[in-house]
């Protein structure tokens, strides 16, 4: 929310000459100089893991998910075992389930993939109507200036149609194509909600998931899960430009000794789209 705060004459001088010689906005100025002053970070991603190591069946626990909460607000990712789909949204972590429950997560659970920022949006921009994800994602594209950072988009607003699916608990070791081709989707109508989104670069295709990457959950936090499709109308769409990447891996056995050179791309691709087929 604003904060509207007094400040001297001298100051508000120094921070207009430094705006002036940097070319960065005054609020940039004072959110990156608070950032400094109470230890938090701004316009960083944090990682857990890596998205090859899902691909190869790594699904144990990671870290807890009030770790993840001291290194964002806002973000993605799964649970223990493939449980569910991960949102972070404003400080909360919750659990789209493949039975289409949504369980706000208070206690520590296990996650062995997430990403998570503290969202500081440097845009904010509105979408009249939108008849696909699509499309969306070709109105974030004009709000991305570089292919070579990471970015976090937060789109709330009225979704005339929503498309998500939500990972069945399985167990390691099952390759993330096959637990994919069994997951549960979800259709909703009318609801209004946020979509909680990272684009990664493609040089970071060994790490992460290149492109665009959304989940999805409802203003009354009951419906959720990752997105497959959507349309939309009166939408507002935040974005928060990530120029520090920071990765913590895991020390589990499986991982350690996990082979983890293949080319991932083409499964976890496969585990991102629509299987109609599987499910019918």
């Amino acid at each position: 929310m604003p904060l509207l705060v007094p400040i001297s004459k001298s100051l508000q001088t120094a921070l207009e000459k430094l705006s002036r010689e940097t070319g960065e906005p005054i609020t940039h100025l004072i959110s990156n100089a608070l950032s400094h002053c109470f230890d938090v970070p701004q316009h960083t991603l944090f990682q857990v893991s890596t998205s090859g190591a899902l691909v190869q069946g790594i699904y144990k626990r990671a870290v807890s998910s009030s770790f993840l909460l001291n290194y964002g607000d806002f973000g993605l990712g799964t649970f223990e075992n493939l449980d569910g789909e991960m949102v972070v949204l404003d400080g909360a972590i919750y659990q789209a389930r493949s039975d289409g429950k949504v369980l706000n997560i208070t206690d520590d659970a296990g996650t062995p993939f997430a990403v998570v920022t503290h969202f500081t949006a440097d845009q904010d921009q509105s979408i009249v109507s939108a008849s696909s994800f699509a499309e969306i994602t070709k109105i974030c594209d004009r709000y991305r200036d570089s292919d070579n950072l990471f970015y976090a988009f937060r789109i709330d607003g009225h979704f005339t149609h929503i498309h998500t699916r939500a990972m069945k608990a399985t167990l390691d070791g099952l390759p993330l194509a096959k637990a994919a081709a069994i997951q549960p989707e979800f259709e909703f109508v009318d609801v209004d909600g946020t979509l909680v989104g990272l684009w990664a670069p493609q040089f970071s295709s060994a790490l992460n998931i290149a492109g665009y990457h959304f989940h999805f959950l409802s203003e009354d936090r009951t419906k959720g899960g990752h997105l497959l499709e959507c349309s939309g109308k009166n939408l507002r769409v935040r974005v928060d430009r990530l120029n520090d990447f920071h990765l913590s891996l895991p020390e589990s056995e499986e991982f350690l000794r996990a082979d983890l050179t293949k080319d991932a791309s083409e499964d976890l691709a496969y585990a991102e789209q629509l299987h109609k087929k599987e499910n019918a």
